[in-house]
């Protein structure tokens, strides 16, 4: 029998191995921010948060134009998967879900640092297993686990009442993020069983597979992003 935890283990550590996931938040909040706000607000927006100095107009065009690059970027990636040889057969089922996953953590941490979340790295600017854990839930919110959006909306609460630019990993242990995480990967490791054998049969066909890779893709993608920018707009009164 799969453990469904330990795989979506494998899965998680494969793709914050890509460079891709890694995000720095002051890096990206002022290159997105810089088209809205003069320098004094961008400080703003780094110290404090982005929703200081943002309209919700803003926040939803930049969050918008975060999900399209991603969406883009994965769709392509999946369809050179996709093709005959493109990545190995076999091999490039795990290598796709890998890229899968690397493009939704970094999404989640750039739409996180939109809407005014601190930072998941750690002061060394590493991707640690607090961050696992925090990518771990909020892939949960994107999948549709109400286990996970309880669980944030209580850390949410929690955030709203302090300024800190860095999780606190205090907090953390307070809400029981951990064991509601180890919950929450069972789940998306039973999912993860039924996305990989989907995947799988978009790649044997030769050339009608890239196509067919791309599209599972891009409608397994688009939703969750489409979710968890729903979720952070409920919340949004939350954070200001």
């Amino acid at each position: 029998m799969v453990d469904t935890m330990d795989l979506w283990n494998k899965a998680l550590k494969s793709a914050m191995a890509i460079p891709v996931v890694k995000v720095d938040r002051e890096y990206f909040l002022r290159k997105e921010l810089a088209v809205y706000c003069n320098s004094g607000q961008l400080d703003i927006a780094v110290s404090d948060s982005p929703l200081k100095v943002l309209n919700r107009t803003q926040i939803t065009k930049i969050a918008n134009g975060c999900i399209k690059y991603h969406l883009t970027l994965v769709c392509g990636t999946s369809a050179l998967a996709g093709l005959p040889g493109g990545w190995g057969m076999l091999g490039a089922i795990p290598a796709d879900i890998a890229q899968f996953y690397a493009h939704v953590f970094a999404l989640i941490q750039k739409l996180l640092y939109l809407y005014g979340w601190p930072d998941l790295q750690s002061e060394r600017g590493e991707l640690d297993d607090e961050t696992a854990q925090m990518l771990t839930l909020f892939t949960g919110v994107m999948m549709g686990s109400q286990v996970a959006v309880e669980a944030v909306q209580r850390l949410s609460t929690e955030l709203a009442k302090q300024v800190v630019i860095r999780l606190p990993k205090k907090a953390l242990p307070k809400y029981a993020v951990y064991n509601v995480a180890k919950q929450v990967a069972k789940w998306i490791g039973i999912k993860l069983t039924k996305d990989g054998f989907a995947k799988s049969v978009s790649k044997i066909i030769p050339l009608i597979g890239a196509p067919i890779s791309a599209g599972v893709t891009y409608w397994t993608f688009k939703p969750m992003a489409n979710r968890l920018k729903k979720h952070l707009d409920e919340q949004l009164n939350l954070m200001i």
